[in-house]
């Protein structure tokens, strides 16, 4: 079994699913926003969600049609704010 540390970082190692958590972290958001106010197509959206989902980095709550997405967890911003600085210091 995949050690779930690995899990994670693989989940945020893509630049799409980053920008995704950038936008979940304002307030919680359905897929068709998140298209809006992005170039992202709704199923590469939806793809990008469903690793978050397996990573347990999101989380979502249904509103009538719509699911909404949220951070499963708020530290996940200490982590990604941390990471940008170490990269902004290398």
């Amino acid at each position: 079994m995949e050690d779930k540390r690995i899990r994670i970082l693989k989940a945020l190692a893509h630049s799409e699913r980053l920008k995704i958590i950038e936008m979940l972290k304002k307030e919680p958001t359905c897929v068709c926003e998140m298209n809006e106010k992005s170039n992202f197509s709704q199923s590469n959206i939806s793809q990008h969600l469903k690793i978050l989902r397996d990573a347990d980095l999101v989380k979502y709550t249904k509103d009538g049609n719509k699911v909404i997405y949220s951070l499963a967890n708020e530290k996940l911003m200490e982590v990604i704010n941390l990471i940008t600085k170490i990269s902004n210091e290398l």
